[in-house]
């Protein structure tokens, strides 16, 4: 079901942007080391949370986490999220706050003609390499492991 509404988001943001092809996958991305820095802000936070009780400590660590995400995504000069959707010839990103919400403006479009995809699996991600092999531009992505994300769904796709 999930699959289904991201498929018909990026779908939907495709024709109003006048492409005719069928999305044959869709899913959500982070920039790739998202998690990570999620993780890592949040030591920072609960370390600098100091003493002060339990809940010190939890606003403290929350604080971190978010602040180590939306540092790394500023830097990594996309979108904290990522609608990525696949065609027959061109692989789409698209802004977008939820994998429920319509997309927002397109951050890339790579045609398959020329492109070169890697996969990573880490312990809690998958990292996704897409490489234009005319300029040798890359965009890495990180789709988590949790089903309703479908990231899997965008690389199987890339695979065949």
């Amino acid at each position: 079901m999930a699959e289904q509404t991201m498929v018909e988001l990026v779908q939907t943001a495709l024709r109003e942007r006048g492409a005719g092809e069928d999305v044959v996958a869709a899913g959500q991305f982070m920039p790739r080391g998202h998690t990570g820095s999620l993780f890592a802000g949040g030591l920072v936070g609960d370390a600098l949370g100091g003493p002060g009780g339990d809940l010190a400590d939890a606003i403290a660590t929350v604080g971190g986490s978010v602040a180590g995400a939306h540092m790394h995504d500023a830097a990594s000069g996309l979108p904290s999220t990522l609608l990525v959707g696949v065609t027959a010839t061109h692989v789409y990103g698209f802004d977008s706050k939820t994998r429920h919400t319509p997309a927002g403006r397109m951050v890339f479009q790579i045609p398959r003609n020329t492109l070169e995809t890697k996969v990573h699996a880490r312990v809690n991600v998958r990292i996704l390499e897409l490489i234009e092999t005319t300029t040798g531009s890359r965009i890495e992505l990180e789709g988590n492991r949790i089903p309703l994300t479908h990231s899997k769904d965008v690389i199987a796709a890339l695979e065949e």
